[in-house]
């Protein structure tokens, strides 16, 4: 369950769940990287954030989701609850950090076609890496922020090569947010 930037589907999952099906807890997270920027200064410029996926992985890391959700509610909301990087490092521990769909740090990086080391160097931050079947990011083509649809599908092969050769693990998603 990864809502964008709340969990409010917790309680009707669990419910809906029942015994036989075991749910893994997340969130879509709104994310920006403080290292360079403060938050109060991100607030006044271009205000650049990226989709990043935040899985639990045990209660430790739950309750640093919890953490993570009212801190970006509370400390660091701007016209989205916004997690810095600071406070994801901060609060790491027990959850698995995800590179996220188009609107990733990782794709964006690939789109804009930024060199190698620093390619790499936001692939390590990452526990895994996402690719997405082409339909979904099809609208890049359409807007023409890529030019073919060859290159939508050599986005997702130069993913799964960043995974191999940087030894992180690739998961196929569908970042699906409706139910037919």
């Amino acid at each position: 369950i990864t809502d964008h930037g709340v969990v409010q589907a917790y309680p009707e999952a669990v419910a809906a769940a029942g015994k036989d099906i075991k749910i893994i807890y997340g969130m879509e997270a709104y994310f920006m990287d403080d290292t360079e920027i403060s938050f109060e200064d991100w607030k006044k410029a271009k205000n650049k954030y990226f989709h990043q996926i935040i899985l639990v992985r045990n209660l430790i890391g739950l309750k640093n989701l919890y953490e993570l959700i009212t801190l970006s509610n509370l400390q660091y909301f701007h016209r989205r609850p916004i997690i810095p990087k600071s406070e994801l490092v901060k609060h790491r521990e027990g959850l698995i950090i995800g590179s996220a769909c188009e609107a990733g740090e990782l794709y964006q990086a690939l789109v804009e076609e930024k060199s190698e080391s620093e390619i790499a160097g936001l692939v390590q931050f990452y526990d895994y890496l996402e690719i997405q079947p082409t339909g979904n990011n099809m609208f890049l083509y359409r807007k023409g922020d890529v030019q073919s649809i060859e290159e939508l599908e050599n986005l997702n092969r130069k993913i799964v090569e960043l995974g191999d050769r940087l030894g992180k693990p690739v998961v196929a998603t569908c970042d699906v947010h409706f139910m037919n």
